[in-house]
């Protein structure tokens, strides 16, 4: 009978450990560099190639700098059915950027992800971790202007 951890060596639990480990890395530094996934990779025994998968992979990691504010709005089915692009297209009026980019400032990165677990609300975004849902394009400008 096999025990739950059994065969499971301190290396292939750090390779379990990658997307925590990508996470926590992100959140100190606001996003992934080449450095620092370079570093990662050799702490655990893994190719930067392998390391770089799944930090590219992942919507919520990032390889490139962000904003203070990160925008993510959900494309998904039932956002794109209730008209996420009249949000999409709200949020680029108001913060002057298209998606995958930053404003000058600093102040804001726009992304598209496939789903923020809001489905029975949408259309919805999240800014940082905040999630709005049931959004207008008169509710965005609102919303934004809390986020300096």
């Amino acid at each position: 009978m096999n025990k739950i951890g059994e065969g499971i060596t301190p290396q292939s639990q750090e390779k379990r450990d990658l997307l925590v480990l990508l996470e926590r890395a992100q959140s100190r530094s606001g996003y992934l560099s080449q450095e620092l996934i370079a570093e990662l990779a050799e702490s655990l025994g893994l190719s930067i190639s392998e390391v770089y998968g799944v930090a590219s992979f992942y919507s919520f990691l990032s390889i490139k700098p962000q904003g203070r504010n990160v925008i993510r709005i959900c494309k998904s089915i039932p956002c794109y059915l209730k008209d996420a692009q009249t949000i999409i297209e709200g949020v680029r009026k108001e913060i002057g950027i298209k998606p995958g980019e930053t404003t000058p400032d600093g102040r804001f990165s726009f992304e598209l992800t496939n789903c923020i677990g809001a489905c029975d609300r949408a259309p919805a975004m999240m800014v940082n971790n905040d999630v709005h849902v049931d959004l207008t394009p008169k509710k965005i400008s609102q919303i934004l202007k809390v986020y300096k």
